[in-house]
């Protein structure tokens, strides 16, 4: 029967069966041929490969290792500090990587350790004075720097303040020397201080000591400065012959703190000289590459990091790797020095005191603008058609105060005001100040404003005060002629207050022949 078990199949047909025998795999052939021996050894990596992957096995973990222990090494070298001594704050913390940030610097007089050939431990008592004290303004997107710097014989009133190792609780004072903040309680009271001085939040700060500047200076082969006379100051040591050198080690130190050897001998002088000196670096870590230069750089953050105390939000090397690599690439020309305005104190020819309003409006220009490059905007001279006020002109109570010095000048400028329908003015004898202001009471600031563009003052010289009814403009030494105010005096008149240099201006150092 077909397909039975009992019928003959091809096999069992009587005929021979040229493949006899067990049946075949059915994967003879290349099937086979592709799993034998000789077809299996082909398929094992060569020599070469095996050697290469080894090798490049070994090279990531040096490179790893490499690098943990720098991490580590740069890590260890840094020391930490609280960055308030109880002040309050209002802002959340910032962002380092995208927010704008303010970081304070400062420098250390402490003599303690490598410092102490520069005098006993008495002479910077408690945590040290801070030598040098500048607020670094980072703007958010990283196109502006301002350096602002706070002379260190600057009369300021310093907050209650709490020491936050020993928990020692130190009272508030009056007209003390700002560079005094941290002696008692610490790099914080020094950073409260700053916050309530400019309206500012402090977001990190970095303090160095003596060692850190000679340190850097030889790391980056020396920074050159210039000075316009011969200088030989006995008492920081400096020697440097007219025009160009190149400082570094003992000397950059002296050049930084000589206060004899520029200018008239003041804080004023040491300044200039100290952001001209910061311009300089700037330009070289930038012309040169060294930033870019991964030798020359792990030289630089090791030499900063051995002599560094930041805050513990600063405490960690990817966090001063992100500042680092915001400010690496900023153009030094956008790079605005400034010192805060001052007058000598009335109390104390040898301090110094903010220079009211100027101080007052430059703290609030800086609150609202990084970029303190371009000057304040002025109303809009296009021809226009004003919108009727909300008010009648003739009933706002302004008041003229004359601070120009000059007698009559009420009269003179009562006279703009009146031709502009502001017809209800009292005039005042005032003070004699630099700078024209308005300044207002509560409910006042549209009129305050169009008092101002009458006279062509900008946004910064409008101030709101409790004690003022109405709107009063205070005339300056600005205002003592003429129907406007003078333009703002240039950054060598003012003493401060506006972008004195930047860190692509090359400056040389008028120097103080009677001071040494």
């Amino acid at each position: 029967m077909l397909g039975s078990k009992n019928s003959p199949g091809p096999e069992q047909d009587g005929t021979e069966n040229p493949h006899s025998g067990p049946v075949s795999y059915p994967g003879q052939g290349e099937l086979y041929a592709a799993s034998s021996p000789r077809r299996r050894a082909s398929r094992r990596k060569p020599r070469w490969v095996k050697v290469l992957t080894a090798a490049v096995a070994v090279m990531l973990l040096g490179v790893l290792a490499f690098g943990g222990y720098w991490v580590w090494r740069l890590q260890s070298n840094l020391s930490t500090s609280e960055l308030t001594a109880g002040g309050q704050r209002t802002e959340g913390t910032a962002n380092d990587s995208t927010d704008r940030l303010q970081i304070l610097v400062l420098g250390s007089d402490t003599r303690s350790g490598n410092n102490s050939k520069y005098g006993t431990a008495e002479d910077s008592s408690g945590y040290g004075q801070s030598d040098v004290m500048m607020l670094l303004d980072i703007s958010a997107d990283n196109k502006h720097v301002n350096v602002v710097s706070f002379p260190r014989d600057l009369l300021v009133d310093v907050p209650a303040c709490t020491d936050s190792k020993t928990g020692e609780k130190y009272p508030a004072r009056q007209d003390a020397m700002i560079n005094s903040a941290m002696a008692q309680a610490g790099i914080g009271c020094a950073v409260d201080t700053v916050n309530k001085l400019t309206g500012l939040e402090v977001d990190h700060f970095m303090m160095a000591d003596f060692n850190a500047v000679k340190e850097l200076s030889n790391a980056v082969g020396g920074v050159e400065v210039c000075v316009s006379d011969a200088v030989n100051d006995p008492d920081s040591g400096l020697k440097l012959p007219a025009g160009t050198s190149s400082v570094q080690g003992e000397q950059a130190l002296a050049f930084l703190r000589t206060r004899h050897a520029f200018a008239n001998g003041g804080d004023l002088g040491r300044i200039k000289a100290q952001q001209g000196f910061l311009a300089s670096l700037t330009r070289k870590l930038k012309s040169e590459g060294t930033l870019a230069n991964p030798e020359k750089t792990l030289s630089i953050a090791d030499t900063v990091t051995r002599n560094l105390t930041v805050d513990s939000g600063l405490s960690s090397v990817p966090s001063l790797l992100t500042i680092a690599n915001r400010l690496k690439n900023i153009d030094p020309g956008s790079v605005n020095f400034i010192t805060a305005p001052t007058v000598p104190s009335p109390e104390d020819p040898n301090r110094l005191a903010l220079d009211e309003p100027a101080a007052s409006n430059f703290f609030t220009a800086l609150r609202n603008n990084p970029d303190l490059s371009q000057p304040a905007p002025t109303p809009s001279e296009t021809p226009t058609t004003p919108a009727p006020p909300a008010y009648d002109k003739s009933l706002q109570p302004v008041s003229v105060a004359n601070g120009t010095g000059v007698a009559g000048r009420t009269t003179e400028i009562a006279g703009v005001l009146a031709e502009a329908g502001f017809t209800n003015v009292t005039k005042l004898q005032g003070q004699v100040q630099q700078q024209t202001m308005v300044y207002y009471g509560a409910g006042f600031e549209d009129v305050a404003a169009d008092v101002a563009a009458l006279f062509g003052l900008p946004a910064s010289s409008i101030m709101q005060v409790a004690n003022v009814q109405g709107v009063q403009l205070y005339a300056g030494t600005d205002f003592a002629t003429g129907t406007k105010p003078a333009a703002p005096p240039s950054s060598a008149d003012s003493g401060g207050g506006v972008v004195a240099q930047t860190g692509s201006d090359q400056t040389c150092e008028s120097t103080n022949p009677g001071g040494y």
